[in-house]
């Protein structure tokens, strides 16, 4: 799970860094404006989003990525408690408001909720697809009772494919995903791992199930191409 935070207070950032680093691999913005662009490349499981935030603030990053039809699950963590603040945030398409301060076994506890009700749940840590389970707590890919080893970027890759079933990923949002927005590498390398990834499925017929996707990316499909 990757969950993105947009949030400008560096002390209460570091704070949620630590609370959920066990549980989610993260990225971060201290801007809204950053945070937007982020946001919109539509790699994230779950946002963290404050509200008051400078250039663009909480309440204006939801409503543009729901226009976007962007629909990660966003949890809004603010100091505005207010009945009409949380009303606002709801209307505008937020899954959960949490008031700070805040305790650590809360904001896990919702994030596992709102991410439960999209359909994903945090702490399972096997994913499946015919006969071949990805285990993302000990990284290890099995078809049957085989294992298949595989390098980092290529685990990664088909662990984000099988998240993704039967959905196009652009090689910009696997990208952003597994080498993420400050690497110095280009979107080209993602072919390359996508191809070793292929190599390395081959010779149980799984290779069949990454579907190129011309012109945008990949995507796995029960059936052949």
């Amino acid at each position: 799970m990757k969950a993105l935070i947009i949030e400008d207070d560096k002390f209460l950032l570091e704070s949620i860094c630590q609370s959920i680093s066990e549980d989610f691999e993260y990225e971060y913005a201290m801007d809204g404006e950053e945070g937007l662009y982020m946001a919109e490349q539509n790699i994230y499981d779950v946002i963290i989003l404050d509200i008051m935030l400078p250039s663009i603030d909480g309440y204006g990053i939801l409503g543009k990525l729901r226009e976007a039809s962007v629909f990660t699950p966003v949890l809004i963590l603010t100091a505005k408690d207010s009945i009409d603040d949380k009303i606002k945030g709801f209307k505008l398409g937020a899954d959960d408001y949490l008031v700070k301060p805040f305790h650590r076994e809360e904001l896990l506890l919702r994030l596992e909720a709102i991410i439960r009700r999209n359909g994903n749940h945090l702490k399972d840590h096997v994913l499946t697809f015919k006969d071949l389970s990805l285990n993302t707590k000990n990284k290890t890919v099995f078809i049957n009772d085989s294992e298949i080893f595989l390098q980092g970027k290529q685990f990664d890759i088909l662990e984000y494919l099988l998240n993704n079933q039967g959905a196009i990923l652009t090689k910009e949002q696997i990208f952003d995903r597994i080498w993420g927005f400050n690497s110095d590498t280009t979107v080209s390398v993602v072919e390359v791992y996508a191809s070793n990834l292929r190599k390395s499925l081959k010779a149980h017929g799984y290779d069949k199930y990454i579907k190129t996707v011309r012109g945008l990316g990949y995507m796995l499909v029960p059936g052949e191409e």
